[in-house]
């Protein structure tokens, strides 16, 4: 189970900046081929500014949304109040769904890659749905923000900071496609397809950057500094470091695309 100190996030924020988040689950849903009636998880709901468009597309269908995060869900409840009984939210570990051959298909996006051990991961979602039921899901893999880790990584090391750092380790885990297959193989999903894709990500100023990288990407990092001075020095060293980058304050995102069934 994750550490009860990391799971909330700061939602009001992640639903004001998550545009670019909005904007590649979008390109999840156009893939999916709905009946319309089905029962569907979205697995790592957030806001549910993805969920709702989900919903959308299941007129006589529903949705159980799950996430870690308790101020996700209160958000996300907000967000989605007009659907009543269509949505249902659940705040439950992706690892420890409480949920047996209950869904259709499932749906995440921007989520997979906050949990360490995707074999486990898989069993869970493949244990949640019906004989047939399908995944569609996207999350951050192969090279996501290389360039941005390694300056953190590299800033970490540094006085002030290196102190603070003793033992941390990166909270994410970026598969490339073919082990992703082979783990979603390895969990009995069948009509496995899996790709990389980029998805460079340009923010328009320092103060944007700033809050984006502060609030929804290193976050865990920020959390082993023990002052908000020593957290702004951080930010601001990267801050320094992205605006001489060509273009300056862009992020070199890469999306891992995962597609599978479970057999009949």
């Amino acid at each position: 189970m994750t550490d009860s100190r990391h799971r909330e996030w700061n939602s009001a924020v992640y639903h004001r900046l998550s545009a670019p988040q909005v904007s590649w689950g979008k390109k999840v849903l156009s893939r999916l081929r709905l009946r319309g009636d089905e029962l569907v998880l979205d697995a790592g709901c957030g806001t549910g500014r993805l969920t709702a468009d989900l919903l959308e597309s299941l007129p006589r269908g529903r949705v159980i949304a799950v996430d870690l995060s308790e101020n996700m869900l209160r958000s996300a409840s907000e967000h989605l109040s007009k659907y009543g009984c269509q949505v249902r939210l659940v705040a439950c570990d992706l690892l420890h769904l409480p949920f047996e051959r209950a869904f259709d298909g499932i749906v995440s996006t921007a989520a997979f890659h906050w949990v360490l051990d995707h074999d486990r991961l898989f069993a869970s979602l493949r244990y949640a749905l019906v004989p047939g039921g399908w995944l569609e899901a996207q999350c951050g893999g192969g090279p996501n923000l290389k360039r941005l880790r390694e300056r953190a990584d590299a800033l970490a090391a540094t006085p002030p900071f290196h102190q603070f750092f003793a033992g941390f380790q990166e909270p994410w885990l970026y598969q490339n496609a073919a082990d992703a297959a082979e783990s979603l193989r390895r969990e009995g999903f069948v009509a496995v397809e899996t790709s990389i894709e980029p998805a460079m990500t340009i923010l328009d100023n320092a103060e944007q950057y700033n809050e984006f990288v502060r609030n929804i990407i290193l976050r865990r990092h920020l959390e082993n500094l023990p002052s908000e001075e020593l957290r702004a020095q951080f930010m601001t060293a990267l801050n320094e470091q992205a605006g001489s980058d060509d273009p300056p304050f862009s992020l070199d995102y890469w999306r891992l695309n995962l597609r599978g069934r479970v057999p009949e």
